[in-house]
């Protein structure tokens, strides 16, 4: 009887240090789990930041091109308005456009309104449409423009010249931004008497200049006079920008 007694209190003793046993091991396999791929000591870092950038010709113009009828009727307005739009439209496939460079952006009737005496009276129907079209030959913008004119268009938004596919000339501008950046380092570290290690961080942003415009108010587009002749509108060039920011470890 005695024996069973003193066995109790043993047992216990047992049993508890089990317990913090199971509760140290499941906290040095978190603690293990949670260090897992960070730094045991803060390292000692530069940040270098650099520009690249490449200068490039545009490949692609964007031109909007509409036309606006007023007609005392819907129907009027729609066949006049159409018969242009049409017209261009033919036009401008003859040139070179392919289909899927032509995008209609908008179509739209309204009322319009006199108001003689303050009192609203109906003077008809406004009808827009217009057309979003991708020009691959920057030889034919001045043609197109002149063309659209002759047929009637009377809303042009403007030409913008850019870059189908900047992702390449954008790799290109990094790797000179990251060859800046290097440099720059290489630089600081000799006048500090340090040297560099491995890149331990790497951040860019990109910017593109706006994109020269040329306007309509410089043509005659259908407005009740005579086409003026054929623009003379040229692309320039454009700068693809990457600038990058570049953390290096100091040894």
């Amino acid at each position: 009887m005695m024996s069973r007694m003193r066995r109790k209190p043993f047992i216990g003793l047992l049993a508890l240090a089990a317990a913090v046993y199971l509760i140290l091991l499941s906290r040095n396999a978190y603690k293990s789990y949670a260090y897992i791929g960070r730094p045991t000591t803060q390292r000692d870092t530069i940040s270098i930041q650099a520009e690249g950038k490449v200068t490039a010709l545009p490949d692609i113009a964007m031109i909007s091109i509409g036309v606006q009828t007023e007609k005392k009727t819907v129907a009027e307005a729609q066949q006049v308005n159409s018969t242009k739009m049409n017209a261009i439209i033919d036009k401008l496939q003859q040139l070179g456009i392919a289909k899927e460079d032509i995008q209609t952006t908008n179509y739209s009737i309204y009322p319009t309104y006199d108001y003689p005496n303050g009192q609203q009276v109906a003077r008809g129907y406004q009808i827009n449409q217009s057309v979003d079209v991708k020009v691959r030959k920057l030889d034919s913008i001045s043609e197109i423009l002149a063309a659209a004119g002759t047929l009637g268009a009377n809303q042009v938004g403007g030409v913008t010249f850019t870059i189908d596919d900047p992702e390449a000339l954008r790799q290109q501008a990094r790797l000179k931004g990251l060859e800046a950046a290097k440099k720059k380092a290489q630089d600081l570290a000799a006048a500090a008497g340090v040297k560099l290690g491995k890149v331990v961080g790497f951040s860019e942003s990109s910017s593109s200049p706006q994109p020269p415009i040329f306007y309509a108010k410089d043509m005659a587009l259908g407005m009740g006079g005579a086409p003026s002749a054929a623009p003379n509108v040229q692309p320039g060039s454009q700068d693809v920008i990457v600038d990058v920011t570049v953390q290096y470890e100091i040894l």
